[in-house]
């Protein structure tokens, strides 16, 4: 191993934070410069669209770390600094100010932007994006009692800036191109249970809708194709992450083509032998799906990072994680396991009730009796007891699953001492 005595994070979110800490957790003692753009300390995103838009004091309690983490631990936090540019050969990062910070070895953890609906950007008046803690202030601001609320894009960021509308009594109006809710991450009848789950909290749905156009103002006027017309006190716009890979690209580093993320290998490697890359910037291959992704997860952020900060050292890297994602809307906390895939057999364990008050129940989507993907609705307990069975590729039997009469944890067990017995 080389000797390192510097290394700088660009990136100064989720997978930076705790990536400069993993570091001083493994041993390193040299400099460790964490770089970030924002005003603040690094936070977590996740509250951003929940407890945040409802309640400023949340906002401390997002930070990814304690306020005197970065002192204690001797990582020189530079907040409000742009990086403009990476030069590889030289090993420098190039900061807004024309300084350069050398590195023996460097960590992009850039994260990404908000897209951005064509003529309705960044600023424009009663239009919201919701990607920092400036944008939830700015939003939190505006969900008034009675505000008219249009959100544009019904993935996770936009069901869950809806659901939040509601507690806060504003009307909320959903507009999504597919024609279901969450459709690459749900089977078709949940995402159905989770339409009817959002318009029983009283929010409007449009599915398989277009835009005609929006002409903002305050309000905005939005136009469907179906000659439908809506008045957005509030436009909230949720159509997805554009990765921030402008400093890799810009350098000459691999990016994924079908992806557009920085390519990592298996260690977050990038394409060049000195620097790496974690969280949302980043696309690397999955052996279970046979294919790059990007994953846009909390989980996702950590884990790479703590892989990263092994690898930046020369250290085995911990084991991958099976893929986690949750999301917290209309009363339920919905946990996922795995990633939906083409030909899996759904079971259900418990009663679907999208009327409920506190529904409970998981489904599991099954390859030959192994279960892939499960999605627990008010029962993650349930479903982390199950989860030995996604990481071992263990099979169980899916009418005794679906039978909720039948204790789970020694139905688990049983899967587990079939296997050894085989």
């Amino acid at each position: 191993m080389e000797t390192l005595s510097s290394i700088v994070i660009a990136g100064a979110g989720q997978a930076g934070a705790v990536a400069a800490a993993t570091l001083r957790e493994l041993g390193y003692t040299g400099t460790l410069t964490l770089v970030g753009q924002e005003p603040h300390p690094p936070y977590e995103r996740p509250p951003l669209s929940k407890a945040v838009l409802q309640d400023e004091a949340a906002a401390a309690m997002a930070a990814v770390h304690p306020a005197d983490f970065y002192r204690s631990r001797d990582v020189q936090l530079m907040t409000a600094t742009p990086v403009r540019a990476l030069d590889p050969a030289a090993r420098t990062l190039r900061l807004a100010d024309g300084s350069c910070l050398r590195y023996d070895r460097c960590l992009l953890a850039t994260g990404g932007q908000a897209r951005e609906l064509p003529g309705l950007p960044r600023g424009t008046p009663g239009v919201h994006y919701i990607r920092t803690l400036d944008d939830a202030a700015a939003l939190r601001q505006a969900l008034r009692p009675g505000a008219r609320v249009v959100v544009v894009g019904g993935g996770f960021l936009g069901l869950e800036v809806a659901s939040t509308a509601r507690a806060l009594d504003a009307h909320a109006t959903v507009l999504e191109a597919a024609p279901r809710l969450l459709e690459r991450a749900l089977p078709g009848p949940l995402a159905d249970w989770l339409a009817a789950r959002a318009r029983q909290a009283g929010a409007a749905l449009h599915l398989g809708c277009r835009l005609r156009r929006i002409v903002p103002g305050l309000p905005a006027r939005v136009e469907l194709e179906d000659g439908t017309v809506l008045r957005a006190d509030v436009l909230v716009v949720a159509i997805g992450l554009a990765p921030s890979v402008e400093l890799a690209r810009d350098a000459g580093l691999a990016i994924d083509a079908a992806t557009g993320g920085i390519q990592i290998d298996a260690a977050c490697r990038s394409s060049d032998p000195h620097v790496y890359a974690a969280g949302d910037c980043t696309s690397q291959h999955r052996a279970a799906l046979g294919a790059s992704l990007r994953l846009e997860s909390w989980q996702n952020a950590n884990e790479q990072a703590r892989i990263a900060a092994a690898a930046l050292l020369d250290l085995p890297p911990p084991e991958p994680a099976y893929p986690w994602f949750w999301t917290d809307q209309y009363g339920c906390n919905v946990q996922m396991l795995g990633m939906p895939q083409p030909g899996l057999a759904y079971t259900c364990r418990g009663l679907a009730d999208p009327a409920a008050d506190a529904p409970r129940f998981i489904w599991l989507g099954l390859r030959d009796g192994v279960p892939v993907h499960g999605i627990a609705v008010n029962a993650g307990g349930d479903l982390r007891q199950l989860r030995v069975l996604f990481e071992r590729g263990l099979p169980i039997d899916p009418l005794r699953f679906a039978d909720a009469a039948q204790p789970l944890k020694p139905l688990v067990k049983a899967c587990q001492a079939a296997a050894v017995g085989a």
